[in-house]
């Protein structure tokens, strides 16, 4: 099974992709979705629209998962990243596939054991766990962890279902 996972932001949207078989993953592809910061709002969520849209069209993801928000001291910065997520489900959603929302505490917790981990760490196991990917920048780890709690998270569902 794909699965792409997504780490939202309207100036950057990490993305990564991996093929979950049973417990056993590997890393297909990653990268970072940048819109132009002197772009007007709405043309930029257009631009990531029609950028992840391809993205979906090219890999064929079978699932996908998102990052939720979360709150910053800015409510600026907040609403522009939830215009960005939403636009991030709705070509999820306009592709077919399902997708699975997750907090950061829980990316943290299944990537590394503990929900409080530090990025550093996060992206550490993410190198470990998909042995020889480049990955593309802290935002393209981001979404690579949030696609292995996404894989984590269905093989479970699959073990309590039988």
């Amino acid at each position: 099974m794909l699965i792409i996972g997504l780490d939202p932001g309207l100036g950057c949207t990490g993305w990564g992709v991996i093929a979950a078989q049973g417990n056993r993953l590997s890393h297909v592809a990653n990268g970072q979705i940048r819109t132009d910061t002197k772009a007007e709002l709405p043309a930029r969520l257009v631009e990531l629209h029609d950028r992840l849209t391809a993205l979906i069209a090219e890999h064929r993801p079978e699932g996908a998962a998102v990052e939720e928000v979360f709150v910053n001291a800015n409510p600026q910065s907040t609403l522009k990243l939830g215009q960005a997520r939403g636009v991030i489900l709705l070509a999820a959603a306009r592709s077919g596939i399902a997708v699975g929302e997750y907090a950061a505490r829980l990316v943290k917790k299944a990537v590394v054991g503990t929900g409080g981990a530090e990025k550093a760490q996060v992206h550490a196991m993410v190198q470990r766990l998909l042995p020889g990917a480049r990955i593309a920048g802290a935002d393209a780890a981001d979404a690579l962890a949030v696609a292995i709690t996404h894989a984590h998270h269905l093989a479970s569902a699959r073990r309590t279902a039988c």
